[in-house]
């Protein structure tokens, strides 16, 4: 497997970083006119909404039959269920709580607390493989992150604001890990269902606790971040997982607060301190660490069954028992036999074996 290019697992994730990390400062500024959880309702039906129609517009173009390997199946759903509760529902309401605490720049930069939480659970709970060079490089980031909520600390009391946005971020690693799951099926249906889902409950929280509806213009604004930063972001951020595994998709991922951070300085006219700027070199340092990662060993894989959109690769040569007009790539259900090989390659769906 060649390796000259960027993957497209990395661009993916990359892609997905930049849309993420420009919806933060964006959402700070709308704070001063709705509500968190009223908020996040809407960047979330924003995102659902936006995913529905193209789904659907999708569907018609294709003769209204998605194909086999884009639907999810009923073993997925209590992993979707489980991800939209942590990262759809808890997650959003928490880090915009803290961005009402927190300079929108250093919110960004702090954001990077997810990959280093989503890597832990996948290391150690999900069993992901890492190496020494990973978790230098997560260390660094981690060095990043304490080094800016102990710039937050206030003279008396607890850097509230910093703490919520790391427990926003361990919601979100929560997810990012179960969303792994069930990451090759169609990530236009997950992420649109994700957004429609919390967007709904958050909504329907917010109504419940007094919260009126914003403005007709706000509401359009704030739809539109969200279709950009959590909708299109999550397509992309799916499908990396599929190439990349969980971890080091959340390490491509901690570009999302670099971006957050330059939009927030150019737009709202913050000026951070020495801290910052040392924080966002620790930070750059590790994800150069990950960036620049080679992993290639002899590997066996084990027989098994799935359905996703493939090329006729290395690792996808099978049969078919249906007309086959030789279109690349395609999905249906398909079967792989054991196999024995070495390349460099990623924990992607095809590659999550032991080491």
């Amino acid at each position: 497997m060649a390796r000259s290019a960027l993957p497209k697992g990395v661009v993916y994730a990359l892609l997905a970083a930049a849309l993420f990390g420009a919806s933060t400062p964006f959402s700070k500024t709308l704070l001063g006119q709705v509500a968190p959880v009223m908020l996040a309702g809407l960047l979330y039906l924003g995102s659902g909404l936006g995913l529905l129609i193209w789904f659907v517009l999708r569907a018609l173009a294709a003769g209204g039959k998605p194909a086999p390997g884009d639907r999810l199946t009923l073993p997925d759903l209590p992993w979707l269920g489980g991800a939209i509760l942590a990262g759809g529902i808890a997650g959003p309401v928490l880090l915009l709580i803290g961005l009402r605490l927190t300079p929108a720049s250093s919110a960004s930069l702090l954001l990077n607390m997810e990959t280093v939480l989503t890597a832990l659970l996948a290391w150690f709970v999900f069993k992901e493989n890492f190496d020494r060079r990973i978790f230098f490089g997560m260390s660094l980031i981690v060095a990043a992150g304490i080094l800016l909520s102990w710039d937050q600390v206030p003279a008396l009391g607890v850097p509230w604001g910093a703490l919520a946005i790391v427990a926003a971020c361990l919601c979100w690693a929560i997810d990012n890990n179960l969303t792994r799951k069930v990451s090759a099926s169609d990530a236009v249906q997950i992420a649109g269902i994700k957004g429609l889902v919390a967007g709904a409950v958050n909504l329907s929280i917010a109504l419940a606790l007094g919260f009126h509806l914003p403005t007709a213009s706000t509401a359009w604004i704030a739809g539109a971040v969200g279709f950009c930063g959590y909708g299109l972001s999550l397509v992309l951020f799916v499908l990396a997982l599929r190439h990349l595994g969980t971890a080091r998709t959340g390490a491509y991922f901690s570009a999302a607060p670099f971006a957050g951070a330059a939009i927030a300085l150019w737009m709202l006219g913050e000026t951070p301190g020495p801290v910052f700027w040392v924080a966002a070199a620790l930070m750059g340092a590790g994800i150069w660490l990950h960036l620049t990662e080679t992993h290639a060993h002899t590997h066996t894989h084990v027989p098994m069954s799935h359905a996703h959109a493939h090329r006729h690769d290395a690792h996808h040569q099978h049969t078919h028992d249906f007309p086959w007009d030789g279109k690349e790539p395609h999905s249906h259900p398909h079967q792989h036999a054991a196999l024995a090989h070495a390349h460099p390659h990623f924990p992607d769906i095809h590659h999550r074996h032991r080491h």
